[in-house]
């Protein structure tokens, strides 16, 4: 690692657009000025849970995440999914999946703590995991009640070899659906899905998404139900690249279409309201 002196010019990156009149202090991502262009990004596609990888070594671990909470979560070689000797990370071709990241942990940890002190319920909620990997945060969601779960990840591989295992790991299934208990005489209903495919494309086959100009085009009375939005965007460790922040920002615009949607991102919680203004508030963990 280069010492202080030889690291190159950082800039800081406002994570969204605001109004100029909106205070944008304190909320930035530093990144390297120069970037490579990354390759083509992989086809966008829905991974089904019957696609889970039968040759992939799988090995099951706990995570105790401390106040009675406790999830379950796996361990996969690198190198036997993407013949990659254990890299954290490989632009355009391998985004970190495999490892968990400590971001995640905090995210089930603040989300725990809002629950339990009554800010949040993810009862009935659509939620949304972007970046899943090993999809503890999307988990917990399930455990929690949430009445759909859809996990995104880069690759394709990621889902197959580790998010749909953990998510079979940490639940109970039944057919088309995954059957939650919740304690011995009661079972919960979630919708759980997979996609895998780059922020720029995957909108195209998410449930809960609208186009961008739905508010502008749509007709009142054509009888049509408008998208109903995800009500929960989650996301831990999910930007390594500049370029990637407009593609991230144009996909939850289209996922909170709900009148009041929420965002947790890390220790960051930002809030859309229906007008797509945007504010940021810290998160203790």
């Amino acid at each position: 690692m280069a010492s202080n002196s030889e690291k190159p010019a950082q800039e800081s990156f406002p994570f969204f657009s605001l109004p100029n009149n909106q205070n944008q202090s304190g909320f930035g991502f530093l990144f390297g000025s120069n970037e490579k262009p990354l390759p083509p990004p992989p086809p966008s596609v829905e991974v089904l849970t019957s696609e889970m990888s039968p040759t992939v070594k799988y090995t099951v671990e706990s995570v105790n995440l401390g106040d009675g909470l406790t999830l379950l979560k796996g361990r996969v070689s690198t190198h036997e999914v993407f013949a990659l000797s254990n890299s954290d990370l490989v632009p355009g071709k391998y985004e970190g999946g495999l490892k968990l990241w400590e971001g995640s942990l905090d995210l089930v940890k603040a989300l725990h703590s809002e629950i339990q002190g009554g800010q949040l319920s993810l009862k009935g909620k659509h939620v949304l995991e972007l970046g899943c990997g090993h999809g503890l945060p999307g988990i917990f969601s399930c455990l929690e009640g949430a009445s759909v779960v859809h996990f995104q990840d880069f690759n394709a591989e990621v889902l197959r070899c580790l998010t749909i295992p953990n998510v079979n790991a940490n639940t109970l299934r039944g057919p088309q659906q995954l059957y939650l208990a919740t304690n011995e005489t009661e079972k919960t209903q979630a919708e759980v899905r997979f996609f895998a495919g780059d922020w720029s494309e995957i909108h195209k086959l998410l449930f809960h998404v609208c186009d961008k100009d739905y508010q502008k085009g749509s007709d009142s009375s054509s009888g049509q139900d408008p998208p109903a939005g995800y009500d929960v965007i989650l996301m831990a460790e999910t930007v390594y690249s500049i370029s990637s922040l407009q593609n991230l920002y144009g996909l939850i615009k289209k996922a909170c279409f709900n009148a009041f949607s929420v965002a947790f991102a890390d220790l960051l919680i930002i809030k859309i309201n229906c007008t797509l203004n945007i504010k940021m508030f810290i998160c203790s963990a």
